[in-house]
């Protein structure tokens, strides 16, 4: 893959759910949040792009298929490599699940808008629903299994026509404002709406927001997976991170300003309170029909195209734990015509699988969202660890590093990050340990820690079997594996 199409799946990862849903529901998850959410949201980028740029640093020393695994594992320690990257996989994995589930609310309400009523009340039956999220889950299976080629058919053109639908957002909000909104809320429903002009700022309420808006930046950790199958990686792999992160975190505010602009933010809290609300939803009450069709168009395409690109970022974790044997040597097989990881690629496909049956009975989608920001967090602060530590690990692969070179620079990015992740996954753990729910199970922070404690015995058990075979084994996962 080349620069666009390594860009594209990190940028196709990211967008998605975050854009079109989180930033509203938020006010649900978050009560209070208020007119704060994109305050919020630019202070959830800081730590985001301190860990972009350690993952850009470290993918210029180690471009391999596995990612935060082989930058772990080779730069700091090989079980915190496992775990950083366990961590991922769990929460990737799950929120698959969830992306593919939420989709089908989106696609209903476009059958909906072009007037195919028995359609629509078709989708809302749960069966049906679950039956097309999991068919979406195994098309891009295949579409993976099938090799880089077809992923690129399928990717590029989606990522293209996802940014031009999504623009209308962008633009209409530069022509409407609240008064257009109010005027077309009362044309449509009858209703009439008092929008609140002001809310007390709570510090502790816009950090647990800002920590819970992080998952919007997730995804540019994709590209770091994909290093195997990249063209000339030392150089792609840490321009397309960055150009991911910035270009879609650009996207996403002016994406989010647009709908606040148009919509009272009261409105959209006390909508949340009732029900699943986005942005196109949102818009519809002020935006002819023909565009409101094309915006969750855009909407349902920005969810599908996450899926291809996540399967591939989970199937290279799976492959790379494999080929160091901590998994078994079956998941490492590759396909003798596409070349592809099959069968991690099916692995991945029963996990997101999962994920869909957890959103169907949990009845929230937010409690993926809650497990996967944990899990990257984790993820993310281990890498800037990993710039940290590198140079006394492995003074080797540390001096492979062609990215910002400067070691003052890198400790700066480095320590940075671990500062600000750590305080984001402390305010993000406390607020799910004191969250009210039904069962221990709907809190994240515990099912974390069950897989971490599953990832461990993994560990431990294939580690002791490679010592006995192999007494240098220390050393041998102070090299990169072959490509």
């Amino acid at each position: 893959m080349g620069l666009l199409a390594l860009t594209a799946t990190g940028v196709c990862s990211m967008l998605g759910a975050s854009i079109n849903v989180v930033p509203f529901m938020i006010q649900r998850n978050v009560p209070g949040i208020g007119p704060y959410v994109l305050p919020a949201f630019a202070f959830a980028a800081i730590p985001a792009l301190f860990a972009a740029l350690a993952y850009g640093i470290l993918a210029s020393a180690m471009p391999r298929a596995g990612g935060s695994y082989i930058y772990a594992s080779r730069g700091l320690n090989p079980y915190l490599g496992f775990v950083a990257s366990f961590s991922q996989w769990f929460g990737l994995s799950i929120v698959i699940g969830v992306i593919a589930y939420v989709t089908v609310p989106f696609i209903r309400d476009v059958t909906l808008s072009l007037g195919w009523e028995e359609i629509s009340n078709g989708l809302e039956v749960g069966w049906i629903r679950v039956t097309i999220a999991l068919s979406l889950i195994w098309t891009f299976v295949a579409v993976n299994v099938r090799g880089v080629k077809s992923y690129e058919r399928i990717l590029l053109p989606m990522m293209f026509l996802m940014f031009a639908l999504g623009g209308i957002v962008i633009v209409a909000g530069l022509l409407y404002d609240s008064t257009d909104f109010l005027t077309g809320l009362q044309e449509k429903t009858g209703r009439t709406f008092e929008p609140i002009t002001n809310i007390h700022f709570d510090w502790r309420i816009f950090l647990s927001a800002a920590a819970l808006l992080f998952s919007s930046f997730i995804g540019f950790d994709s590209i770091a997976q994909a290093g195997g199958e990249a063209k000339n990686p030392t150089k792609t792999l840490p321009r397309a991170i960055l150009l991911a992160i910035v270009g879609v975190g650009l996207f996403y505010f002016l994406f989010a300003s647009a709908v606040y602009h148009i919509v009272p933010w009261s409105f959209v809290a006390e909508e949340a309170m009732v029900k699943d609300i986005s942005a196109p939803g949102l818009l519809s009450y002020v935006l002819p029909s023909g565009l409101g069709i094309a915006i969750l168009a855009g909407a349902a395409i920005a969810l599908i195209n996450d899926l291809p690109a996540m399967l591939l970022s989970v199937s290279r974790l799976m492959f790379a734990w494999a080929k160091d044997g901590i998994f078994p040597k079956s998941i490492a097989k590759v396909h003798q015509k596409n070349n592809t990881p099959h069968i991690a690629l099916f692995v991945a496909g029963t996990m997101a699988s999962i994920g869909v049956l957890g959103s169907h009975y949990a009845g929230d989608f937010f409690l993926g969202i809650d497990i996967m920001v944990t899990s990257m967090m984790v993820n993310f602060l281990l890498m800037c660890i990993t710039l940290v530590a590198i140079t006394k690990v492995n003074p080797a692969l540390a001096n492979q590093i062609s990215v910002l070179k400067n070691r003052t620079l890198q400790l700066w990015i480095g320590w940075l990050g671990i500062f600000t992740l750590a305080a984001f996954l402390g305010i993000h753990t406390f607020k799910d340990l004191t969250a009210q729910t039904t069962a221990w199970y709907f809190h994240s922070t515990p099912i974390w820690l069950i897989v971490m404690g599953i990832a461990s015995i993994i560990f431990g058990v294939n580690w002791n079997r490679l010592k006995k075979k192999n007494a240098q084994l220390k050393e041998l996962f102070l090299k990169l594996p072959e490509e």
